[in-house]
C-alpha cells in the first residue's frame, strides 16, 4: 500500500506502520529519509483494512509528528480457467472469483499495440471490439474499494475468422445461387439450406466461393447458413439469408375479347405460389422503353441506355446536339454509344419497334456535357510570390475554378472571368495550376492538364558579418531555397561591391577604409530574383594616415605630427620600447610625449579609431632617440702643460669631442671610442664645448662649477697661469 504525506521542517526519517485492523496478523512498518513525501508497505494482505500511521521523527528518532488513516488493500488475483473465442471481435474469459471483489477487469492486448481494459461484474467476462483472427494475450484483475489486484497470469487466445458475406439470387424458379468475397485466412465454407416452414436440411463444403442449390421448390422461401473455417479447423462466425426462389410459369391461361366502348382483352390464369404481382403482355405496338439513362463513360464518349421492353424486335436512339447536328442509333440491345463534345446539349430519345410499328415517343432527355478545358492557358509569375492565369472563355462556362497545388497544400481561385491572380504563395515552390470550368448542370471538368509554374526564391536572412580582414569581410546567410545562386551587395560612400555564391556565404573584398555601407542579400533562379534581405550595417575600420613624424623636442620629449586619417575620429599613438613606451590618446593630429628614454630606438604605431569604435592598426617607421649627454664634466691639470676635460660617458659606443675657447686660441680634442676623456695642451682657457659625435650637449650649471672649481685648483697649484682671466663653461645645442 503506498502513503503519501506533506513534509515536516526539521524531520530527518519517516516511519510507516501498517497495524491490521480485524486481523491478528502482525503489523509491517517501512522507514524512509527525511526527503521523502510517499512511501509503500509491502508484504500486506488482501481484502484486508489497515490502519496507516506515518510519524515523522528526528535524528534522534523522537517523533515530532504523526498522522493516521485507513484503507483497504485490494483483493486477491484471480486466476484465468479458460479462454475462448466464438465471434469474431470478442473473446470470452473464465476466471476463479477473489473473496471481497467487488468487480473484475479483463485486459487484453496484442503485438500491435492494442491495449483495453473491460469491467465484468463476475466470470465469465468477455472482451468486445477486437479483430478478427487476432492472438490476445489475456489477463484478470480483481476489484474492491481499495484498488485492483495484481494482473492474474496471462493466456493467450485468437479471434475466430469471420463469416462470409453472402450475396444470394434465384436464376430460375428451382435454383438459388449464393456468392460470397473470399474470407481471410479460411481454407473451407460450409453452407446448410433449409426450406422455411421445414425441418429438413441440407449441408455442403466448398473451398470455392460460390454455391449454386438445385432442385428446390418454386416460389418457396429457403434461408442459408454459412460459416468459414480457419487453417486449424475452427469455425468462425455464422451468417444467415433468406431467399425466395422464382415463382412457376402461371397455368391455364385464357384470353377472351372484352365488349364495352372499345374493343379489348380480358386474360385469366391460375395463381401460382411465391408469385406478389403478374404481368400481361400483348403482341401489339411496343411500348415505349423507360428508364432511359444518358451518360458520359469517357472523355467525347457517351451512352444512352434503357430497359428492354417486351415484343421488340430493335431500337432506334436519337440525339440532336444544340447547334444543330444529329446522330441516330440502330441497335438490339439496350444501349448506345454516341460521340459528345465537351461544352454542348444533347436532346436523346429511345422508339421501339416491331412488326407493328414504332413505338410512340418516349421520355426525351437533356443532357449536357462539361464545358471543355480552357485554352491559351497562361500562368505567369507577376511579384515573387503571386501567380497571373489567364485562359481564353469557355462555351458554356459559368464559373472558372483554379486551383494552385503545392504538396499536400492548395490555393483556389473561383471567378465568372478568365483571369485568376493567386497571391501569398510560398516562395521557392513549384505550384501546379489546374482550371476547371463549370456549369450547374454538368458540374465541372475534371480531366484539364495541369500547368506548372515555380515562385521567386526566398529571400535570404543575413546572419552575420565577419570581418577577415582590414579590407574583406565574411556574410553568411540562410534561406530554405532549393538551387538558388545568391549575390550579395554592399552599397555606399558613392559605390557598390558585391559577391556571389551558391552557398550560404562569400567575402566581399577590396573594400576601401573608412567607408560605411548597407549589406543587403538577393536568392536568384531560373524563374527571377527574390526580395532583398533586410540591410545589415557595415563600417570598415578607418584610414591610417599616409604621413607621421617623430621629432625629438627635448632629451625626453618628442613631438609626433601626422596627415588626417579617413574614417578615423582620434588617435592613440604609441612609441614602444624594451625600455619603455609613450602613448597618448587625442582627437588632434598631433601630440607631445614625454618620458623619452634618451639612446633608445622606438617602434612608432598608431590606432585610428572610428566615431563608432573601430580600429585600424598602423605601424610607421621606427624612431631613435638621441644619444645621452655626459655628466660630471671635470678638468684636471696634467704634467707637460696639459689640460685633461673628463666626464663620465652615457653610452661607451659612442666617441665625444670638447670645444676649449680661450683669451688666445680656441682648441678642440676628441676621445677614443669608450673613452670618456681627451687631453689639450694650453694653457689659457675661457670656456669647453663638449659635444658627442651625434649629439651636441649644454652643460648644467652644476657641470660649470666644477669645471672653475678644478681650474682654480690647479691656478693655485701654479700649474697654469689664469690670473685675471675670465671663463664660462657651456655646451652648445
Amino acid at each position: 500500500m503506498t502513503v503519501r504525506w506533506s513534509g515536516l521542517s526539521g524531520a530527518s526519517s519517516y516511519k510507516i506502520t501498517a497495524t491490521p485492523k480485524n486481523s491478528p496478523d502482525l503489523p509491517v512498518f517501512a522507514q524512509f529519509s527525511g526527503s521523502t513525501v510517499m512511501g509503500s508497505v509491502n508484504s500486506l494482505s488482501p481484502n484486508t483494512v489497515y490502519r496507516m500511521r506515518v510519524e515523522a521523527m528526528d535524528n534522534a528518532v523522537n517523533v515530532l509528528s504523526s498522522g493516521e488513516t485507513e484503507e483497504t488493500t485490494a483483493p486477491d488475483v484471480p486466476s484465468i480457467i479458460q479462454a475462448y473465442s466464438k465471434h469474431s471481435d470478442s473473446i470470452t474469459v473464465e476466471f476463479s472469483a477473489v473473496s471481497g471483489a467487488t468487480s473484475y477487469i479483463l485486459r487484453a492486448e496484442n503485438d500491435g499495440g492494442f491495449f483495453s481494459e473491460t469491467v465484468v461484474p463476475s466470470s465469465p467476462g468477455t472482451v468486445l471490439n477486437l479483430s478478427p483472427f487476432t492472438d490476445y494475450t489475456l489477463s484478470v484483475m480483481s476489484v474492491n474499494s481499495g484498488g485492483r489486484s495484481q494482473p492474474s497470469i496471462p493466456v493467450q487466445a485468437k479471434t475466430v475468422i469471420v463469416a462470409p458475406a453472402l450475396q444470394s439470387m434465384s436464376p430460375t424458379n428451382d435454383t438459388i445461387k449464393v456468392t460470397w468475397d473470399p474470407v481471410d485466412h479460411a481454407i473451407l465454407y460450409s453452407l446448410t439450406i433449409i426450406m422455411e416452414g421445414s425441418s429438413s436440411r441440407l449441408k455442403l463444403n466448398t473451398s470455392q466461393t460460390n454455391m449454386t442449390f438445385t432442385n428446390l421448390e418454386s416460389g418457396v422461401t429457403y434461408c442459408i447458413k454459412a460459416t468459414a473455417f480457419d487453417p486449424e479447423g475452427i469455425p468462425g462466425d455464422d451468417i444467415t439469408i433468406c431467399q425466395i426462389t422464382r415463382p412457376p410459369v402461371p397455368g391455364d391461361i385464357q384470353v377472351l375479347l372484352t365488349l364495352s366502348r372499345s374493343l379489348g382483352l380480358a386474360v385469366y390464369w391460375q395463381a401460382v405460389r411465391g408469385a406478389d404481382l403478374y404481368y400481361a403482355i400483348s403482341s401489339t405496338d411496343p411500348c415505349p422503353p423507360d428508364s432511359v439513362q444518358v451518360g458520359e463513360v469517357g472523355v467525347g464518349n457517351c451512352s444512352v441506355t434503357w430497359a428492354a421492353v417486351p415484343w421488340v424486335d430493335y431500337y432506334i436512339a436519337y440525339v440532336k446536339r444544340d447547334d444543330g447536328a444529329e446522330e441516330q442509333c440502330n441497335t438490339t440491345s439496350t444501349i448506345c454509344y454516341y460521340n459528345c463534345h465537351c461544352s454542348f446539349i444533347y436532346l436523346t430519345t429511345v422508339f421501339a419497334y416491331n412488326g407493328a410499328g414504332p413505338s410512340p415517343p418516349g421520355p426525351i432527355l437533356n443532357y449536357t456535357t462539361v464545358p471543355c478545358c480552357p485554352e491559351n492557358v497562361s500562368v505567369s509569375l507577376i511579384s515573387t510570390e503571386t501567380l497571373e492565369i489567364s485562359w481564353s472563355a469557355v462555351r458554356g462556362a459559368e464559373l472558372y475554378e483554379t486551383v494552385a497545388a503545392d504538396g499536400p497544400d492548395s490555393i483556389h481561385c473561383s471567378d465568372t472571368v478568365p483571369l485568376c491572380a493567386l497571391s501569398d504563395l510560398t516562395c521557392n515552390s513549384l505550384y501546379s495550376v489546374v482550371i476547371r470550368p463549370c456549369s450547374e448542370i454538368s458540374g465541372c471538368n475534371n480531366t484539364c492538364t495541369s500547368h506548372s509554374q515555380e515562385t521567386a526564391p526566398c529571400t535570404p536572412e543575413i546572419l552575420n558579418l565577419t570581418q577577415v580582414n582590414s579590407s574583406a569581410v565574411h556574410v553568411l546567410w540562410r534561406a530554405p531555397n532549393r538551387q538558388a545562386n545568391y549575390t550579395v551587395k554592399a552599397v555606399g560612400s558613392g559605390s557598390t561591391i558585391s559577391c556571389a555564391s551558391s552557398g550560404t556565404s562569400c567575402d566581399i573584398t577590396n573594400l576601401p577604409c573608412g567607408a560605411s555601407y548597407e549589406v543587403k542579400a538577393y536568392a536568384a533562379t531560373s524563374v527571377g530574383q527574390s526580395l532583398p534581405s533586410y540591410s545589415v550595417a557595415l563600417e570598415t575600420g578607418p584610414c591610417c594616415p599616409e604621413n607621421l613624424t617623430v621629432d625629438q623636442v627635448t632629451q625626453s620629449m618628442t613631438s609626433v605630427v601626422w596627415s588626417t586619417a579617413t574614417g578615423a575620429q582620434s588617435y592613440i599613438t604609441s612609441l614602444t620600447s624594451p625600455r619603455g613606451h609613450a602613448k597618448c590618446h587625442t582627437m588632434d593630429t598631433h601630440c607631445l610625449m614625454g618620458c623619452i628614454t634618451c639612446g633608445t630606438n622606438y617602434s612608432v604605431s598608431m590606432e585610428a579609431i572610428s566615431m563608432t569604435g573601430h580600429k585600424s592598426q598602423c605601424n610607421y617607421h621606427g624612431f631613435a632617440s638621441s644619444s645621452c649627454c655626459p655628466t660630471g664634466v671635470r678638468l684636471y691639470g696634467m704634467a707637460n702643460n696639459t689640460l685633461r676635460v673628463y666626464w663620465r660617458g652615457s653610452d661607451s659606443l659612442y666617441g665625444y669631442s670638447a670645444d676649449l675657447f680661450g683669451t688666445i686660441a680656441n682648441y678642440t680634442c676628441s676621445s677614443a671610442l669608450g673613452s670618456n676623456s681627451c687631453d689639450v695642451r694650453q694653457e689659457a682657457v675661457l670656456s669647453v664645448l663638449l659635444w658627442q659625435q651625434h649629439w651636441n650637449c649644454v652643460l648644467s650649471g652644476k657641470e660649470e662649477r666644477g669645471i672653475a672649481a678644478a681650474i682654480d685648483q690647479k691656478e693655485n697649484a701654479g700649474d697654469y697661469h689664469l690670473k685675471d682671466q675670465e671663463y664660462l663653461f657651456y655646451f652648445c645645442l
